[in-house]
């Protein structure tokens, strides 16, 4: 089993979120973490053991419209809770090894729950491997109301995509 260390600089999370008079969007780098695996001929050993971590400064987490920022920061109690955490738990290969179905647990605001989704994997080279995807997650699960603003209702379902670029340690 190799340990890979995650790029922060290279690897991105966008979420996107609908409101009832326009989407809300964020974008950022600054994930951070490690992934655990083995890699044969280019594709994930789902029979090997699979483990990872990630994590990212919930202060990253911005729209760019100031209102919106100061409720989002409120909202995820940001200076109790600092850390958006992720952890892998399993691995199942769904196609010919490039596509994998992801079980795991999503930490925000300091509650946990369970997520699953699909990675797309691409080895970049001989050190550096890709994983791609998105899961709609309800923020309800986390204890969160969708924020509201005079006119304007915000929806709780959040489509997150995500783009992990992980690199060999030696």
């Amino acid at each position: 089993m190799a340990r890979y260390r995650v790029v922060p600089d290279r690897s991105k999370i966008w979420a996107d979120a609908r409101s009832s008079l326009h989407p809300i969007s964020i974008e950022t780098t600054g994930l951070e973490g490690f992934l655990e695996m083995t890699i044969v001929d280019g594709h994930l050993d789902t029979n090997a053991p699979v483990s990872g971590s990630v994590e990212l400064d919930a202060s990253l987490l911005k729209t760019g419209n100031g209102l919106y920022d100061r409720e989002l920061e409120r909202k995820l109690e940001m200076r109790k809770y600092p850390r958006v955490r992720g952890r892998v738990i399993s691995v199942k290969a769904l196609d010919s090894g490039t596509t994998y179905r992801v079980q795991g647990e999503l930490s925000l605001r300091g509650q946990t729950s369970a997520v699953q989704g699909d990675v797309q994997m691409r080895i970049v080279d001989a050190t550096t491997v890709e994983f791609q995807g998105e899961q709609t997650i309800d923020i309800r699960n986390f204890g969160l109301e969708p924020p509201k603003f005079l006119m304007l209702k915000v929806y709780p379902d959040v489509k997150v995509r995500g783009l992990v670029i992980a690199q060999l340690e030696h």
